[in-house]
């Protein structure tokens, strides 16, 4: 199994190209970010972001400010009400327990220390912790999201029945740590453009006979 792991980033990185270093990315927007994508699409999660930036200045007007700004701030996204109240729930906690609106500490600790520590936040969940590390702080923790837990069930690196919470232990440990940032981003880009739910582009995709998923289709 090492081997087509191996293989399959060989051919993502000629396809897709190496996406370069992680971390570099605001933590703590990231955190807000994950939250505001439950249960939505990519557009509506941006735009509730960006209002939620524009409506307050500061991460920590956000965690001050009456519950019912925030909610009518990220409206758009859905699950308004309680999105505000995991948000809030989560900067406050930091700051309760940092004194200010930092997650830098968590570099200091082990990934799966840190891990542990974001997923005791109500709405913080195995993906969202491993956003927060991989983009934010360059810790090497695997973020597994809907496309990578699609393909990566379709080329057999993750059993059938897998749960996405055991995706990720299984990914992290399979994937060399080196190679997470760029091949979960290239997973990303082929469950978009070739990979897709419905009719996936098999005929052009650079890891068809990689794929159980195509050999179960041919036969």
């Amino acid at each position: 199994m090492e081997g087509k792991v191996l293989e399959v980033h060989r051919r993502l990185l000629a396809q897709y190209g190496d996406k370069g270093k992680p971390g570099g990315r605001d933590p703590i927007a990231l955190l807000v970010s994950a939250i505001l994508s439950q249960n939505t699409n990519d557009a509506l999660r941006d735009r509730a972001f960006e209002r939620l930036r524009a409506r307050f200045r500061s991460w920590e007007e956000v965690r001050d400010a009456p519950v019912e700004e925030v909610e009518e701030a990220i409206r758009v996204s859905g699950l308004s009400r309680q999105k505000a109240l995991r948000i809030q729930g989560a900067l406050r906690r930091i700051t309760e327990e940092r004194g200010r609106l930092d997650l830098s500490f968590l570099r200091s600790m082990g990934v799966d220390e840190a891990r542990k520590w974001l997923m005791a936040m109500d709405g913080i969940g195995p993906k969202t912790a491993a956003i927060i590390l991989l983009f934010g702080l360059g810790m090497l923790a695997f973020p597994v999201d809907t496309h990578i837990f699609r393909v990566s069930k379709r080329l057999g690196l993750i059993p059938a029945k897998s749960t996405r919470e055991k995706a990720h232990e299984i990914l992290e440990k399979l994937i060399p740590p080196d190679y997470y940032y760029s091949f979960h981003l290239n997973m990303i880009e082929h469950g978009r453009k070739v990979c897709s739910p419905r009719n996936p582009k098999c005929q052009v995709c650079i890891l068809n006979e990689l794929c159980d998923f195509r050999l179960e289709r041919a036969r």
